[in-house]
């Protein structure tokens, strides 16, 4: 089925979890007040994925819940919104980490379609999602967000397919947008391979491109092992998302996607291997399951804590 998933969140799940987590805040404060512990812009900042569409509410929101970071979904850029979301980062001392921009057109999120339908590869759709990252790229300016971040295809293994010639091409102009702003440029792994991913950004060469890696993607997708995924591209992480999955079974379909810890995806060994390299990005929670996931996502923010500090 054709649905853009981080629309999908962005605009019903995070929305139908938030009234519940006002509850939960004193708890996560309470706690970290008894253990001396606190998490400050000095640390990895820990954040969630969440919609800047009605700025007031929503970073009022993730504050509340003790975050200090955010990635942003936009529907639609305007220079209203951006000072009003500006406005509202600032009021909350709210860093955020990147704009989620993607679209227009269908995402399948799927082994057998997602090639022809997702980011830039596709001829299709190419033209018009560079007008909109060049939009994005505006809009981060505007607002004071360092980068702008999406799944930018499934980028072909051979570096002299044509489909990966024209999608360097394509890339390097986006990021030459970004560099002429000072705005960066976060690919989200999954759809490719680690050492494909490196050898495109090496050769798009804009210097401005880094990674938002998500292990469980690099499962999902059957693309590789978080760790060794991890090895190969360590030097332009940023940004990790916080989420689980299995493999994949069926040729056509993504591997599921399962609470954090209960995949394959092992997590204190990421954070081993972020920290022995320095690591000063931060960490993201991203969560697709259905459901009530207030009690869940609390749960995962401590555990991260737990593993940083370790």
């Amino acid at each position: 089925m054709a649905i853009n998933r981080r629309k999908f969140l962005l605009a019903t799940g995070m929305a139908a979890a938030m009234p519940a987590f006002s509850t939960a805040v004193s708890w996560i404060e309470n706690k970290d007040k008894k253990n001396g512990r606190s998490f400050t812009s000095g640390d990895n900042p820990i954040g969630i994925i969440t919609s800047g569409n009605n700025p007031e509410e929503d970073i009022k929101r993730i504050s509340n819940m003790g975050f200090t970071t955010c990635q942003l979904g936009i529907s639609e850029y305007s220079p209203e919104l951006a000072k009003r979301l500006s406005d509202n980062l600032g009021k909350y001392q709210i860093q955020p980490n990147t704009l989620i921009c993607m679209g227009p057109g269908p995402y399948i999120w799927s082994l057998d379609e997602g090639p022809s339908t997702i980011g830039l590869v596709p001829r299709e759709y190419r033209e018009e999602r560079i007008e909109r990252l060049y939009k994005g790229i505006d809009f981060c300016v505007e607002t004071g967000i360092p980068a702008v971040h999406a799944h930018f295809g499934f980028i072909p293994e051979d570096p002299r397919d044509i489909l990966y010639l024209e999608f360097v091409k394509a890339m390097r102009k986006v990021g030459e947008y970004g560099v002429n702003k000072n705005i960066d440029l976060y690919f989200e792994t999954g759809q490719e391979t680690p050492i494909t991913l490196l050898r495109a950004i090496e050769d798009i060469g804009t210097g401005n491109l880094y990674v938002n890696l998500d292990p469980a993607n690099l499962v999902m997708y059957g693309k590789a092992n978080p760790c060794d995924g991890l090895k190969i591209l360590i030097k332009y992480v940023r940004a990790l998302h916080i989420k689980d999955g299995l493999y994949p079974t069926d040729p056509n379909k993504l591997g599921k996607e399962v609470p954090v810890p209960e995949g394959e995806v092992d997590f204190p060994g990421m954070v081993r291997l972020l920290k022995e390299n320095d690591f000063k990005g931060a960490y993201i929670i991203e969560c697709e399951l259905s459901g009530d996931r207030t009690e869940y996502i609390l749960q995962t923010k401590k555990y991260i804590e737990t593993l940083i500090l370790s």
